[in-house]
């Protein structure tokens, strides 16, 4: 059947999208002043109220302000970015490894629910950004309609329904799927687990990017293997040649990466390297276990790709959950495990047998009733507002050699502070004032980036958030004048 053409934006978004280019090719440059609502009302052929609309829409980015009694000025242009994070220096002789960073993450992480605190830590959405009342509906839906109520254990794989529904959402990224290639597990962690315990075991080498997502270090040591860390680009991510020259050099038994938008660096491999990377690890016959829990929150017109939707022979087991984009405490996750689904399947059983039946038959009946992707159009572009607004309030209140990332989806930024700077002595003394970041030691296997910060900007824009930053930023330079003279 022929291809749906996407809708096309509403006008308000197309006139701002205009005026952003031309922002974005100074050819109105910070401090100019914009047309008139009625200027532009009549230049456009577009009503007062859609014009105001183009105005707001950008004032939420933070790329114009308004002036009393004066109009529309340009405030920002994303140009002028700071720079970005450097890679992480080669080591002279890499190595396999423990992971010994639990404490930290412990001590981080403790108060992470507490509503006391401006929370820059959680790399999910707020539920102001979450469509509970119609989540809602749909568990009502799922306890009147599920059989016996929803009292009864889940099919083993998940719900047959919602397994339908995920593989759906596979055309979005390329991938040709059916129900019988889902595995349903609670939240996308598990999948990583069960994943991992599919393809490894105990002592075996596994390679993961530096820095990355601390719960995977959690995976790794709770299993038993060992972790083998290779230095991803702030922009690309990790290069399949360097990966080429573990493989030769190690035992990599399994390979963990989070492709998109991957936390804490916001990089995603471009399609062409993810193709190379699957010919990779398919000559080599080496299990690629992909993370795309955030693959569906980019910033600009087209979802990217995933390393299974180059996957022809079953190497890449790709996992994802909606935890990030829908409902975090409904715990729906799943894994596409191609070759390994059977013997995953076997390892599920042995664990939870089944997942909880009516959050998985609630979630099959949103997806179903086509609600899902307007969520996440609404989601999309306030979190690309929120990261725009961020990086503004960094760039204004923390020392102008500040470095930070430029993530094209997602929750968080990466922020490179001055070379003596302690992250976590900054992340105890933020505490004190009622701030929680995630200090940079936690997202490396051997506590590494200790002068970085991850940066959450999930949390709508507003006058608390802009004074947390100001505070931090405040932290921040008086760490910096009060380091060692060398």
């Amino acid at each position: 059947m022929p291809k749906k053409k996407p809708a096309a934006d509403p006008l308000y978004i197309q006139v701002a999208e205009g005026l952003e280019k031309m922002i974005s090719g100074e050819i109105l440059r910070i401090g100019d002043k914009l047309p008139s609502v009625r200027m532009l009302s009549e230049e456009y052929g577009i009503s007062m109220g859609t014009a105001f609309q183009a105005y707001y829409h950008l004032e939420a980015k933070g790329l114009v302000e308004a002036r009393p009694k004066s109009g529309y000025y340009v405030r920002f242009n994303m140009r002028r970015m700071p720079g970005l994070p450097r890679m992480a220096a080669p080591e002279p002789e890499p190595e396999a490894s423990e992971v010994s960073v639990q404490e930290m993450i412990a001590n981080v992480y403790r108060d992470i629910s507490s509503d006391d605190l401006v929370n820059f830590s959680v790399a999910a959405p707020p539920v102001s950004l979450l469509p509970a009342a119609r989540l809602n509906k749909s568990m009502v839906h799922a306890l009147r309609a599920t059989r016996h109520q929803g009292i009864h254990y889940a099919h083993s794989q998940g719900s047959p329904e919602l397994r339908r529904q995920l593989a759906r959402l596979a055309f979005h990224w390329g991938g040709k799927f059916t129900a019988a290639d889902v595995v349903v597990t609670a939240g996308c962690i598990e999948a990583l687990v069960m994943c991992l315990k599919t393809v490894t075991k105990p002592g075996d080498t596994v390679v993961i990017e530096k820095p990355t997502y601390f719960g995977i270090f959690q995976v790794i040591e709770s299993l038993g293997l060992k972790a083998l860390e290779m230095a991803a680009d702030p922009l690309t991510g990790i290069d399949p040649d360097q990966l080429e020259a573990l493989i030769r050099k190690f035992p990599v038994k399994a390979c963990v990466f989070v492709t998109n938008f991957g936390n804490p660096l916001g990089c995603s491999i471009p399609d062409e390297k993810k193709a190379a990377l699957v010919d990779l690890i398919t000559r080599y016959k080496i299990p690629l276990i992909e993370d795309d829990i955030y693959g569906e929150l980019y910033f600009g017109r087209h979802r990217p790709k995933t390393c299974k939707s180059f996957d022809k022979e079953g190497w890449v087991l790709y996992c994802s959950s909606l935890s990030k984009s829908l409902a975090p405490g409904y715990r729906i996750g799943w894994t596409l495990a191609g070759r390994f689904t059977q013997q995953l399947i076997r390892i599920k059983m042995m664990h939870t047998v089944s997942g909880t039946t009516l959050t998985q038959e609630a979630i099959a009946h949103f997806l179903g009733i086509g609600r899902y992707e307007y969520h996440l159009k609404k989601l999309r572009k306030a979190l690309h507002t929120q990261c725009l607004r961020y990086v503004q309030g960094i760039m204004q209140y923390f020392p102008a050699q500040t470095k930070v990332s430029r993530p094209q989806g997602g929750f968080v930024l990466w922020v490179e502070l001055d070379k003596q700077l302690n992250a976590y002595r900054l992340y105890q003394e933020a505490l004190k004032r009622q701030i929680s970041v995630a200090p940079g030691q936690l997202f490396s296997a051997k506590g590494q980036f200790g002068n970085c910060l991850r940066i959450s900007y999930a949390r709508p824009w507003d006058a608390e958030v802009e004074e947390g930053l100001k505070t931090l930023g405040a932290l921040v330079k008086a760490h910096s004048r009060a380091k060692p003279s060398c």
